[in-house]
């Protein structure tokens, strides 16, 4: 089944075809660690976790890199703030941004490089833009030549003028033109530093990643995913300096950009006061829901987040799980690997189609309902291990809620108390043992196979 995916560069849907099928290279932009990770930043992560797990049913060797960014001045700001070492700062968060990642079900990169880490293949990279006419020295910094570059502006699709509206912040008297970018700067005692041909100092944002993407994956990679938000001017920043460093190689063949997460229509910022921190949604809602609320818009549009939003996605997860809980008894071969749902790896393979994926799993669930049988079952299951979802046990799943701790011994000696008054019709007294499970967040459900219960999830 071939996969096709929307490369950002050429601006269409091409066909994927790695330049070696044994060693496909992915690269995503990751965190720059300084403060806790917002839901947003989780949007990318999500989505390209689930395109690395296609390319890798789709290929026998997938080299997937996601860079720390362990050097900048928000961590020398944060650092000189709390009085710490940098390393005290991106240490803490690199672990905290690990750990959010996990939570959420993304499977660990490949390759994970650091910054810091690569500060001798950064000079080496810049001293050869320099050499190759492309980057000059100016008072202490290292500046990128964008004039030396004709396709400046390609990935962006930004005109000359609209990119010097932009660069004016930047406009400082060493540059010869006002869209130069830094590659390197000086650093002053107080801020962390490396000599260099050009002083001691530090790397500019944009070199670090071009620097570790060519040290892991090579001078030409298959796919360089991130936001929208790092298009221009991070990722045209990053196609300059890495095909001029490299003799005009093609930097990356498939660019692709995910959407941004607003917040009730408006985009989450600080100022605002409605940036949603990854850690602390980890404890109030399920780790899914968040998942699948990532999934539910196509990667490329924006989405919003909202309180219904995340109410509907519990909601829709509540309903598979009471599809594979009716399914109890209904015995699949652990033995064997579950199968990927042929209508839901198409819905992937046409540009990384999640919506179309997660209306083929609601489908499974439903002939699964209609249907019990092994096959149906595994089936559910195996749509879902594509996307991440339905990994809980199915009776588990109702009987927890992320912040709502529940006595479950308490509850199962009410629902003994209610099943005695039932039968003694006592219903007064049954109706207040539901009252009082109410209130504890407890919703009971009486059938054919007895009384079961859940916990109120939003």
């Amino acid at each position: 089944m071939p996969i096709s995916l929307y490369n950002s560069l050429s601006r269409r849907i091409e066909s994927f075809s790695p330049l070696d099928p044994n060693r496909v290279t992915v690269y995503l932009c990751g965190p720059t660690v300084y403060s806790y990770v917002h839901i947003g930043n989780a949007r990318g992560p999500v989505v390209f976790d689930v395109l690395v797990k296609l390319l890798r049913r789709h290929y026998p060797g997938v080299v997937y890199a996601r860079n720390i960014t362990d050097v900048d001045d928000k961590i020398n700001a944060a650092a000189l703030d709390q009085g710490v070492p940098i390393s005290q700062i991106t240490e803490r968060f690199t672990q905290v941004y690990r750990n959010d990642m996990g939570g959420l079900g993304i499977a660990p990169p490949d390759i994970e490089p650091k910054a810091t880490a690569h500060i001798a293949q950064i000079i080496a990279m810049i001293q050869t833009l320099i050499a190759n006419g492309h980057a000059y020295p100016a008072d202490g910094h290292v500046l990128f030549d964008v004039d030396s570059y004709s396709e400046y502006g390609a990935l962006s699709g930004r005109d000359t003028d609209d990119m010097i509206a932009g660069a004016r912040v930047e406009v400082a008297p060493y540059k010869k033109n006002p869209m130069d970018f830094v590659l390197w700067k000086p650093s002053t005692p107080e801020l962390p530093g490396w000599d260099s041909p050009w002083g001691r100092g530090r790397p500019g944002w944009h070199i670090e990643c071009s620097a570790m993407s060519a040290a892991h994956l090579g001078e030409t990679i298959d796919i360089h995913a991130g936001g929208t938000d790092l298009l221009f001017p991070h990722h045209e920043n990053e196609i300059a300096q890495s095909t001029c460093a490299h003799g005009g190689k093609v930097f990356a063949r498939w660019w692709m950009h995910n959407g941004m997460l607003t917040f009730d229509g408006r985009k989450m910022s600080k100022s605002l006061g409605n940036v949603l921190h990854v850690h602390e949604l980890l404890k109030k809602h399920s780790p899914e829901a968040l998942r699948l609320l990532l999934l539910r818009g196509h990667y490329r549009q924006p989405l919003d987040w909202s309180d219904a939003a995340i109410a509907q996605a519990i909601g829709t997860l509540d309903g598979w799980y009471r599809v594979l809980r009716e399914l109890n008894d209904v015995v699949i071969d652990a033995t064997q690997p579950l199968p990927v749902p042929e209508r839901l790896e198409a819905a992937l393979c046409d540009d990384l189609n999640t919506p179309q994926a997660l209306a083929e799993l609601s489908m499974l669930a439903d002939t699964a309902r209609q249907t019990p049988s092994p096959a149906n079952k595994a089936a559910l299951l195996g749509g879902g291990l594509v996307l991440g979802l339905l990994q809980d046990d199915p009776e588990a799943w109702f009987k927890q809620a992320a912040g709502n701790a529940v006595d479950a011994s308490r509850v199962e000696a009410l629902l003994e108390e209610r099943r005695s008054a039932r039968a003694a019709r006592d219903f007064a007294r049954a109706d207040a043992i539901r009252n009082e499970l109410s209130a504890m967040g407890v919703v009971i459900e009486d059938g054919a196979q007895g009384t079961r219960w859940s916990v109120v999830k939003h």
